[in-house]
């Protein structure tokens, strides 16, 4: 039996960071409302790099970490919720700029828990033999859907992208496990992205009670599958929405002591589908997390769709 792994991580943000001071400059609000609230002290901001650029970027470095050549990859999965252009999709440009010469490629919107469908999906082809090496990117342009005159929403987002290598290996060598994943439509329009100029609308309260009442149950079943106890992990990496939701849902999972629980949130603010593979990159790339570390990825929010797997660390 064939299963998969990430062998290796990498990020992008463009340089601009827009402070909590900065937006006090441009809207009614203050750092100590921003951060009481969802925990934010700076986002970064794109200002020239396009959403390729962007995933190029961390995607660069990722195959650069694993010593794999573009021709070495044989399929592309790109999540994302801010793409412009409809055709090519992202996946396809991506490829196109990194050289990969014959990969599927494709787009899939789940939005911030885009990652880890993505990751299900391309750990899925592997297994089933259609692939032998994916590169799996998250990435989002916030900034470009963002009313920057609404408070409630323009503190929250940020840009960036995160990728993973991943390679076919042995079912025992096995470093990703089952996917729990699904969705509660009828609350869909909690978080929604609508209109010819897209922009994004947020119930956060909606959004909060869900989050902090039902992804525990979730993300418990997903170490179940994975044959993992809890206390077990050595790290935690939810979508990086709001502070208060990862504390709430870290609290409830039963953590040993050590666990490390990514708050990547503070600096980067929410990336949507980038906010994972974001934070697991940073977390990697700082020794906090090792090789072969049992972590937790557990991506939610637009149209409450929801997946989570437990991974191994490259």
């Amino acid at each position: 039996m064939t299963a998969s792994r990430i062998v290796a991580l990498g990020h992008h943000q463009p340089p601009k960071i827009l402070s909590n001071d900065d937006l006090s400059a441009m809207v009614d609000t203050d750092d100590e409302w921003i951060r009481s609230r969802v925990g934010i002290r700076t986002r970064h901001i794109a200002e020239d790099e396009t959403l390729v650029d962007l995933a190029v970027g961390a995607a660069q470095k990722a195959l650069a970490h694993a010593g794999t050549t573009p021709d070495q990859i044989d399929l592309v999965a790109v999540a994302t919720c801010t793409a412009v252009e409809r055709s090519p999709n992202t996946a396809a440009a991506v490829a196109a700029r990194l050289g990969i010469p014959t990969p599927a490629a494709y787009e899939l919107n789940t939005a911030c828990s885009g990652f880890s469908y993505a990751l299900a999906t391309a750990d899925h082809a592997i297994r089933a033999g259609a692939a032998t090496r994916a590169l799996v990117v998250g990435v989002e342009r916030m900034s470009d859907i963002i009313d920057w005159t609404d408070r409630t929403t323009c503190v929250i987002f940020g840009d960036g992208a995160g990728a993973a290598v991943l390679e076919a290996v042995p079912d025992e060598q096995a470093g990703i496990g089952p996917v729990v994943w699904g969705s509660e439509p009828e609350k869909g329009e909690a978080v929604a992205i609508s209109g010819w100029k897209p922009v994004i609308s947020q119930q956060g309260q909606t959004v909060f009670r869900w989050a902090t009442t039902q992804v525990a149950p979730l993300a418990r079943k997903a170490c179940e599958k994975a044959g993992i106890d809890p206390s077990e992990l050595r790290g935690f990496v939810a979508h990086q929405a709001n502070l208060r939701i990862i504390d709430a849902i870290a609290g409830k999972l039963g953590l040993a002591e050590d666990a490390v629980v990514a708050r990547d949130v503070v600096d980067s603010g929410n990336t949507s589908a980038a906010s994972i593979p974001l934070a697991l990159s940073k977390l990697v790339e700082r020794g906090e997390l090792h090789s072969g570390d049992p972590v937790l990825l557990f991506g939610f929010g637009g149209g409450l769709a929801y997946a989570g797997q437990v991974v191994r660390c490259p």
